[in-house]
């Protein structure tokens, strides 16, 4: 079989529409077919536009093939509705799926943010007690300098 050929039963489920319309479209010349081991099979990609017409009148003279053709194009409708909605659907669940994330990394970005002040205060507090140690420790620098220097001026002299 041919890959983009279709038995009359798959092409009816694919349009929604009846078997017999199907044949009736065939009867009339509106589709491309062929016939391989004696089963009919439908060219889905050729002669769409003799299928839709642009008015009802342009679809056939006879009363039942118009309904034929207005049960056609409800459906089609009904389905490009459908469609629409489905799309809609993933539209809004993308939406709210791009606002939680948003949330998440504001969430994120705000810890971070405390945790950067903190860690800021943290190294605020070990300088002031650096710059407190280093004067202590210039402190008893100059206090040893001055005791052992006198010890050193009185032994010294001797």
């Amino acid at each position: 079989m041919h890959e983009h050929w279709m038995s009359i039963h798959e092409y009816a489920d694919l349009t929604n529409m009846e078997v017999e319309a199907v044949e009736a479209l065939i009867v009339r010349g509106k589709l491309t077919t062929i016939v391989e081991e004696g089963v009919v099979l439908i060219d889905p990609s050729q002669s769409m536009g003799d299928i839709v017409p642009a008015t009802l009148t342009d679809l056939s003279a006879s009363h039942a093939d118009i309904t034929m053709g207005a049960s056609f194009v409800e459906k089609t409708i009904g389905t490009i509705i459908n469609l629409h909605e489905k799309v809609l659907s993933a539209k809004e669940e993308t939406i709210e799926s791009i606002k939680n994330e948003n949330m998440f990394l504001k969430e994120a970005l705000s810890s971070l943010q405390e945790l950067y002040d903190e860690d800021r205060r943290t190294i605020d507090t070990l300088t002031t007690q650096l710059k407190l140690s280093a004067q202590e420790v210039e402190f008893m620098r100059r206090k040893y300098k001055l005791m052992w220097g006198k010890v050193i001026d009185e032994h010294g002299t001797a």
